[in-house]
């Protein structure tokens, strides 16, 4: 089963917004054993689309197709879906409903004509009702083919698909069933890593999977199992993952599956009732920010400072002023005190810190340019560790973030 997703919209070819609603369409689809054929974007232009849906009616078993929704005229999409239908545009009267509550509830704006448009739809079309906004989702069938056209905006978009489409699309036609296990690892480059499980890559059922995804300072394989019999996916998948681990327990941290290790870390200090708090100089925010993105993060998550400068480590974190000037900011005792500090000023069970020198200058410590102390603390101890990232900024910071999230993770794994 195969799938092409058509992104609508001058503002994704340009750059100026991330077509995000691939990603996820992507990885919701996987999840259901629907592999995606291409991902194309095209102008907000007739011909350029009515080219895009014969070239993926040709290519895939489900057509998706985001953007091009709005009340505006330079949203054509609905007007050229139905010239490719050969179809027209008929007045909904439940979507029109839906339009003016939305501008009764949400709107002082008067309900202008072309927002009343939005209720026109294809006279061929399964209306998907949008209750989060006044474009409506529409399904239509085709030679065996199914199309479905949905808003680009992503909240309303991802809606839609998880309450309406995917439902729909399960009941229309039968999926394998697929099974992911995600397994994280530090300190082995890709290339090392793939020389030293090459023979047992090599020797993997046909239906297993074996991908490398790289990232800074970290590898992870995933492992993917698709065939009708559940049963058979999942034991295989388990049976590999134990010998996979006897040849690469010394760079094993953890799982990952479909969530990223700092969702896993808060759902384990979730599990302990625990609670974490931040102290943050050459990552500048970096790691309360993967921390906060999950939803629920405020069980664990006490607060962070980011105290960048010198002076506001000694100000706002009480570190000692003569350490500093002893071993320098970027030290082991300027990491340790940053994060006992940082977890008696919140009150957490437990504390992570990062000082460093991300480049392209030393700043206030004449430690090589990558250098970074991470330091974790608890209620019983402190302790901490140094690395060098290399001379790239953005390769330091980012490393230095993974890197905490991965000590975090082995501190806890060992619990």
């Amino acid at each position: 089963m195969q799938a092409e997703i058509i992104t609508i919209g001058d503002e994704i070819l340009i750059g100026q917004i991330v077509d995000t609603n691939s990603a996820f369409l992507g990885k919701e689809f996987n999840k259901f054993g629907i592999s995606i054929y291409q991902i194309t974007s095209v102008q907000d232009e007739k011909s350029h689309i009515l080219k895009a849906l014969k070239e993926a009616e040709e290519n895939a078993d489900i057509i998706i197709v985001t953007g091009g929704l709005g009340p505006t005229k330079d949203d054509i999409t609905k007007h050229t879906i139905c010239e490719y239908f050969n179809d027209t545009l008929v007045e909904d009267k439940a979507v029109l409903a839906n339009v003016e509550q939305i501008f009764s509830k949400y709107s002082s704006a008067p309900l202008l004509e072309v927002n009343k448009q939005q209720a026109l739809v294809p006279s061929k079309c399964k209306v998907l009702m949008n209750h989060n906004g006044t474009a409506p989702g529409m399904w239509l069938e085709k030679n065996g083919k199914v199309f479905v056209s949905l808003p680009g905006v992503p909240y309303e978009m991802k809606a839609l698909i998880t309450e309406q489409v995917i439902p729909q699309l399960r009941t229309k036609f039968k999926f394998p069933y697929i099974m992911h296990k995600t397994i994280l690892t530090y300190g082995l480059g890709e290339s090392a890593l793939a020389e030293r499980i090459e023979n047992w890559e090599n020797n993997l059922p046909d239906f297993i999977k074996l991908a490398y995804l790289p990232s800074l300072g970290r590898v992870r394989l995933r492992l993917s199992g698709k065939a009708e019999d559940k049963s058979v996916v999942e034991n295989e998948i388990l049976k590999q993952v134990d010998v996979l681990l006897t040849q690469i327990e010394d760079v094993f941290v953890g799982y990952e599956e479909d969530e990223s290790i700092e969702a896993v870390i808060g759902k384990r200090l979730t599990e302990m009732n625990k609670t974490i708090a931040v102290a943050e100089s050459c990552t500048g925010g970096r790691i309360a920010e993967s921390f906060t993105a999950h939803a629920g993060s405020s069980a664990y998550f006490k607060g962070s400072v980011v105290t960048y400068a010198t002076e506001s480590k000694i100000k706002i974190l009480n570190v000692s002023e003569d350490a500093i000037n002893e071993h320098s900011v970027v030290s082991k005792q300027v990491a340790e005190a940053m994060a006992e500090n940082v977890r008696l000023l919140f009150d957490s069970d437990y504390a992570i810190s990062t000082t460093g020198n991300a480049g392209p200058s030393k700043g206030d410590s004449d430690e090589a340019v990558g250098t970074v102390w991470i330091a974790i603390a608890t209620k019983d101890e402190v302790y901490s560790e140094v690395f060098n990232f290399g001379n790239l900024r953005e390769k330091v910071i980012g490393r230095a973030t993974n890197k905490a999230f991965e000590m975090l993770q082995k501190y806890f794994l060992k619990k």
